[in-house]
Formats: C-alpha cells, structure tokens, sequence
C-alpha cells in the first residue's frame, strides 16, 4: 500500500518544482523530503524521479501516480465538506488570498458581517497579486481568492477551479487637482507629456495601462512603479504622476484626484474562485455568500 503523505510529497514537487520548494511549503528539511521520496519509490517498485542538471524531474509513472494523488485530495475535500455540513453550527477556517484594492474595499464590511452572523468561522487572509493567488488556490495553500481580471488580459485558468463573478468596476484616468498639476492636462492625450505611475511590469494593469497608451499614439513616461495603489493616489494627488485607477479603490474616501472617463469606458472584473472539490463547505459558502453581500452593497462610487 502507498503512504498518502509521501503520495502528497509527489504532488507538491509536480506542483512546485524543486524539493527546495516543497521543503519550505511543508516546514520540512529538502533531506527529509527526498528521503520520503525515496521510500515512496520503494513502495511503488519503479523510479519516480530522475536527474535534469540540479533539479529533478518526474517519471511519466510518477505523473500518473501525481494525477491519482489530485482526486484522492479532492475526494477527501469533498468528504469533510460533508461532514462539516451535517454539522448544527457553521465552524471552522477559511483560507484566502485577496490583492489590495479588494481588501481594502470588502473585506473590512464582509469580517464585520461575518463575525456577526457566523461567530464560530475564522477568516486568515493574505494579501496577494491575482495570478499568483489563483496557483496557490489550485496548489491547496488557500481554500479561495478574489482576483481580478483587466480587459483583453484573461487571468490563468486552473483546472478544478470554480470562478463565479463578484463586482466590475470602471477604470478612470486620475489626473492632478488643476492646482496641483505642474503641466496643464485634462485628458489622456495630453497625459502623454506627464510622469506616470503604474504597477510593476508583468502585471495585468500595467500590461492594460501601457496598451491604451500606445493606442492613442504615445509611450507611456513611467517614471514610478510600485504595486502600492494608495501610492499611485499619493502621486497624483500631490501633482507628481497621473495613473489609471479603477472606482474601486475609491471606496470609502475622498480625493482631490479628477477622475476622467476613458474611451469606450474600460471596466475591471473582480471575481472569486475556489477548487470544486470544496465548493459545498460551509465555511466557504459563509464566506462567499457574505462577501458577494458586501460587494452588492458598497458598489464603487460614481465619480466624474
């Protein structure tokens, strides 16, 4: 008989990629993780690793075993989502990953709703950039993620996710107060001549940013990158940048920021996703139906 947790080991090094990896993710030494490997290899009766360089690599035998590992995990995920559902009270952890603006935004509305309805469930979360978030969601690091996805920039699709659509919000140019500006601008044309603040390259936004200035005729002058948004309204508001923020991350306060309707009104689509296999969770369900409450309620405010 296999061992399920030597079984889990190989999955996390298909995951993962090197024993340095799994060894960190799990708290182990990379020793204890190749000796467990190794026992696994006995118990299999055939060789699951082999050498590539310093890394190493796994057997097409060990890629069937890593497959096999995929629905135990998710038939196990599936039984304690059932037990927990014969349960009388809603109890238990709930994993998530979420980028800034979201945490910002809902989640202070939706750990206040939930913490009056659902005493007994606890949240942990961290934040996290979208793309990354939704790997680690696949890998079982987190049971669910709020991600975003800019248009013509789809975010990666896992297998075994479910997304289900949670908010849009519409992506502005944040141009300096007329008081502020030390060039005169007033819309994105003119931005053209300005500093600007974006995210960090490989980054949806910034991808989305750099595209819409190309197609009105000019590179974008990126002076400052910081994956910070509350850094980006600093910038524009003290007159040094201009940026292309979405409604979101106004929510709950003020700006001297003006805010400009870009052509054909861009939107942001904000969305949640969690593995299949634990979808009928109580805890999950709790969380995820609060949250979608939460964004029904504090839409983004309109701006001009």
């Amino acid at each position: 008989m296999l061992e399920i947790r030597r079984l889990v080991l190989l999955r996390e090094l298909a995951v993962r990629g090197t024993l340095a990896a799994v060894a960190e993710a799990l708290n182990f030494s990379p020793s204890a993780v190749s000796q467990q490997l190794s026992l696994l290899e006995k118990e299999a009766g055939t060789p699951l690793l082999r050498k590539a360089g310093r890394r190493v690599q796994l057997t097409p035998q060990a890629e069937v075993l890593v497959d096999s590992v995929a629905e135990v995990l998710d038939t196990l995920e599936r039984a304690e989502a059932r037990l927990h559902a014969a349960a009388t009270r809603v109890s238990g952890t709930v994993r998530v990953a979420v980028f800034q603006s979201a945490a910002l935004a809902l989640m202070p509305a939706t750990l206040r709703s939930l913490a009056e309805h659902y005493p007994d469930v606890r949240v942990e979360m961290v934040q996290r950039e979208p793309e990354e978030a939704l790997r680690e969601t696949w890998a079982r690091d987190f049971d669910m993620v709020i991600a975003e996805q800019y248009p013509a920039h789809a975010a990666p699709h896992h297998p075994g996710l479910d997304r289900r659509p949670l908010t849009t919000d519409e992506i502005r140019l944040a141009l300096p107060a007329a008081s502020a500006s030390l060039h005169p601008v007033d819309s994105l044309a003119t931005a053209r001549g300005m500093p600007w603040v974006m995210e960090p390259r490989g980054a949806a936004s910034r991808h989305f940013a750099e595209q819409l200035c190309r197609g009105a005729g000019f590179e974008p002058d990126v002076r400052y990158e910081t994956a910070d948004l509350q850094a980006h309204i600093r910038l524009v508001e003290s007159g040094n940048a201009v940026a292309l923020i979405p409604d979101l991350v106004w929510a709950g306060r003020s700006t001297s920021c003006r805010l400009l309707t870009l052509p054909g009104t861009p939107h942001r689509t904000i969305f949640t996703a969690q593995r299949v296999a634990g979808a009928a969770s109580p805890v999950a369900l709790a969380f995820r139906s609060t949250l979608e409450a939460a964004a029904a309620v504090d839409r983004p405010r309109k701006v001009s």
